[in-house]
């Protein structure tokens, strides 16, 4: 399979078996992340992996998209980390948190593992219940595991609006 294939066959997962997903997979799916380029390859990226049960309640209390999923990684941002652009202040690390979630959900997907990018969290209870950094802002939620038999893409999967409305050549 190509790239353009992954990409393409990749769907968000809202349908999870019980099965976890070993050791060795997470570990690669956590390099992809790592090997992701990052603003001055500043890596301000920080990754926790919720699998314990314990983590997995806590999870539960930050939002409603869980999928009831085996395997969750919250990615943050340290805030003191970041490249900022000089001409207005802007930083990299929402930026840098989206290409890191990006490569993992690409490689986890190239393993048969599923995943849906979740943001709808409710931002302080995150942060309360990992105790999280006073720097470190959470951008998302990756809801992991294996598809569960009959995981389908959601009907909108498919849909995708024609380059002319998207591209502009120059």
């Amino acid at each position: 399979m190509n790239f353009y294939q992954l990409a393409e066959s990749r769907f968000s997962v809202r349908k999870f078996s019980g099965r976890p997903v070993e050791r060795e997979k997470l570990d690669l799916i956590l390099r992809a992340g790592q090997v992701a380029p990052t603003a001055c390859n500043l890596q301000p990226q920080r990754v926790l992996v919720i699998q314990s049960p314990e983590a997995l309640e806590k999870y539960l209390k930050c939002t409603l998209s869980h999928f009831h999923a085996p395997l969750a990684l919250l990615v943050c941002y340290d805030r003191t980390q970041c490249w900022t652009r000089s001409y207005d202040g802007k930083t990299s690390g929402e930026v840098d948190a989206a290409i890191v979630s990006t490569h993992m959900m690409l490689e986890a997907a190239s393993l048969g593992v599923g995943s849906t990018w979740v943001m709808h969290f409710i931002p302080e209870a995150v942060r309360e219940e990992f105790q999280l950094p006073e720097a470190w802002e959470p951008v998302n939620l990756l809801a992991m595991g294996y598809p569960a038999e009959g995981a389908e893409p959601s009907p909108l999967h498919g849909q995708k609006k024609a380059l002319e409305e998207t591209v502009r050549y120059l």
